[in-house]
C-alpha cells in the first residue's frame, strides 16, 4: 500500500517550512471544517488535512514520514527500471544495490506513529461570536458555550460543554479570526492542546454602518440648519461628538470626523451624510412660512440644470 503524500494533501512542496505547514493546516482546517463549510466532502477533506498536520507537524514524526517516502520512492524507480529491463527482454537484469525490499504493510508505519496514547498535538477548532459595532469600537468580554471533546484518564475523547470568557478587543474588524492558544482540541501523550479560533460576526446597527474600517451614518438636518450652518452634537459609538454643518449644505453632503471610525495602528474615519428634512406644513401659519419662503427666493429655480 503506497504511502499518502501528505504535502500534496496541504498543497505544499517536501521542501516547505514547520511555519508554513502550520499556516497551510489553519487555512484548509476553516476552510473544510464540518461546522462552516458547506462542501459536500468537508469532513473527509477536513480529516485528510488533520492526518497531514499531525504526520509532519512535530519535526521527529515528519523525518520519520521523510525517510519512508524516500525509500517508496526509491523502490518504486527501481521497480520502473526493472519493468523496462524485462520489457527490452533482460529478465535477468538485478535490482539496484542497496535497494530494499518493500514492506508488507506500509499502514504498519503508522500504526506505530500515531498508535493510541501516542503524542498528537490537539486539534484546532472554530466558533462563531456576534458582537455590535459598539463593541468593535470599544472591545467586550463575552462568555461563550462551545461543545468540544475532552480526554478522560484512559485517552478517550468525549464532547461535554465548555463555557470560556472571551476578550474581544476594540478594533476587531468583521470577518477577523482571533486566535486563543491552547483552547482548542486536547492533546494525546502529553502533547499541547490545539487553539480555538473566534470568527467575529459585527451585527448591523439601525444607523450606523460599516465600510472597512470607515463608519457612515446618515445625519438629518432642517433646511434652516443646511442653508444657515449649524453646531451641534451627535451621539456616535465614540460618545457624542461636536458636528459643525457649514451654510450652504445640501442633501448628500459629507463630513468626515478624522479617525472616528473603527480603532486601530491606522483607524477608520466616521462620516455624516447630510440628508435635509423638510417639515410637513400641517397648520395656515406653517403653509404661510412657505408661502413667504417661495416669495424670498422669486428667481431660484431648483430644476434650472434641466432647463426648466
Amino acid at each position: 500500500m503506497a504511502l499518502t503524500d501528505y504535502y500534496a494533501t496541504l498543497g505544499l512542496p517536501h521542501s516547505t517550512t514547520q511555519e508554513a505547514i502550520k499556516r497551510a493546516y489553519r487555512k484548509l482546517a476553516r476552510k473544510y471544517h464540518p461546522d462552516v463549510s458547506h462542501e459536500a466532502d468537508a469532513e473527509e477533506r477536513f480529516k485528510a488535512v488533520t492526518e497531514a498536520h499531525e504526520a509532519l507537524i512535530d519535526p521527529e514524526r515528519r523525518a520519520a514520514y521523510d525517510a519512508q517516502w524516500q525509500q517508496q520512492q526509491a523502490q518504486q524507480a527501481s521497480a520502473s527500471a526493472e519493468q523496462a529491463f524485462r520489457r527490452a527482454g533482460q529478465e535477468g537484469a538485478t535490482r539496484a544495490a542497496g535497494t530494499a525490499d518493500a514492506p508488507d504493510d506500509v499502514n504498519a508505519f503508522f500504526e506505530t506513529l500515531f498508535r493510541r496514547g501516542a503524542f498528537q498535538p490537539g486539534r484546532d477548532h472554530l466558533a462563531n461570536v456576534a458582537i455590535s459595532l459598539w463593541d468593535a469600537c470599544h472591545g467586550v468580554q463575552r462568555l461563550i458555550a462551545l461543545r468540544m471533546p475532552v480526554a478522560d484518564a484512559q485517552g478517550h475523547l468525549t464532547h461535554q460543554e465548555r463555557q470560556l470568557d472571551v476578550s474581544i478587543p476594540p478594533g476587531v474588524r468583521a470577518g477577523q479570526h482571533l486566535r486563543l492558544a491552547g483552547q482548542g482540541g486536547p492533546g494525546t501523550g502529553g502533547a499541547p492542546p490545539g487553539d480555538l479560533y473566534l470568527d467575529v460576526e459585527i451585527q448591523p446597527d439601525p444607523v450606523f454602518r460599516l465600510d472597512g474600517s470607515d463608519i457612515r451614518f446618515a445625519l438629518p438636518v432642517a433646511p434652516w440648519e443646511a442653508a444657515l450652518g449649524a453646531d451641534f452634537t451627535v451621539p456616535t459609538p465614540h460618545g457624542g461628538l461636536e458636528i459643525g454643518i457649514p451654510p450652504g449644505s445640501s442633501s448628500g453632503r459629507t463630513l468626515r470626523m478624522k479617525g472616528k471610525g473603527l480603532p486601530g495602528k491606522v483607524p477608520g474615519h466616521l462620516y455624516a451624510v447630510l440628508e435635509v428634512v423638510l417639515p410637513a406644513p400641517a397648520t395656515e401659519p406653517e403653509q404661510e412660512a412657505y408661502r413667504a419662503l417661495a416669495r424670498a427666493f422669486p428667481a431660484w429655480q431648483p430644476r434650472a440644470a434641466w432647463g426648466a
